[in-house]
């Protein structure tokens, strides 16, 4: 999981004294590999221990493991600091485009990186492994969770997404051993999906979220999470881009299971005949 990544996608959750170094981090990282602990909290204008705290924040054991890992993100996605830029009134049609498409890749790559195959080949696993899949979202992510409910249906899964909260919440309270939530949530911290993940964690089903990287109060109920990256500069485009990285990681999900469950793709191909069959009949 790279470096540079994780910092990006933590970055607005950060104290003051965190931020001065992830600023530090991302605008040169290539310096941080001439610096000490020492140099790089007098560079910064923090404590040593702050600059250590951060290290472990992120999820290694010490300033070494930081070290290592972000020289390995800057030689594998050298000056990706600057992929797009912030789209503007006065951009034309053509400049919006070629943003767009910029912060798309963008966003697409370091979701990639957030998710290890093995994680996702253990969230393919849950899947299958399901007696019923309930699918929570609020706003943007409840079409997402809709559109998920929709492809594991196909492959003949028993699957249900809803966009009413309070429907939702109804139809988690009957989960129970066997069963699975898979919990969207952008943020992590949505007040329903909070408590319909705390609800069926309660009831004993399995849960697995998807939210941005770093600790989250849906993420602390879940048994397996799956990451997503965000652009906390781009306001104007994040419901864009998470929607984009949200969809790219329930694809790679949907495709695991066709390709794991004989079944399914059975199934899938009855539907699309059954589709086919009705159109040409017309």
């Amino acid at each position: 999981m790279s470096c540079l990544v994780k910092i990006r996608s933590i970055k607005d959750t950060l104290s003051a004294n965190e931020l001065k170094i992830a600023d530090f981090v991302l605008k040169s990282p290539a310096l941080i590999r001439e610096l000490s602990s020492q140099n790089l909290a007098g560079a910064v204008g923090v404590s040593q221990s702050s600059v250590v705290k951060f290290t472990q924040k992120l999820g290694y054991r010490g300033y070494p493991d930081f070290k290592f890992a972000l020289n390995e993100s800057v030689l594998s996605e050298p000056d990706n600091t600057a992929l797009h830029g912030k789209i503007v009134l006065s951009d034309n049609l053509q400049q919006v485009s070629d943003k767009l498409l910029a912060s798309k890749i963008a966003v697409l790559n370091s979701t990639a990186t957030l998710n290890s195959t093995e994680l996702l080949e253990q969230a393919v696993q849950m899947l299958r492994d399901a007696r019923r899949i309930h699918i929570s979202g609020i706003g943007a992510s409840a079409l997402v969770a809709k559109d998920f409910a929709y492809k594991l249906q196909k492959l003949g899964f028993c699957a249900m997404a809803e966009n009413d909260s309070h429907v939702q919440l109804a139809g988690v309270a009957t989960l129970g051993k066997g069963d699975l939530l898979f919990a969207i949530s952008q943020s992590g911290n949505t007040r329903e999906i909070v408590e319909i993940s705390r609800q069926a964690r309660a009831n004993q089903a399995n849960v697995m979220s998807l939210t941005r990287y770093g600790q989250s109060p849906v993420g602390d109920h879940a048994h397996l999470q799956l990451y997503m990256a965000t652009d906390e500069e781009s306001a104007r485009l994040s419901s864009i881009l998470a929607r984009t990285a949200q969809e790219y990681v329930i694809d790679l999900l949907f495709i695991g299971l066709t390709q794991a469950c004989k079944t399914g793709r059975s199934l899938m191909e009855k539907s699309n005949q059954a589709v086919a069959q009705f159109y040409r009949s017309r």
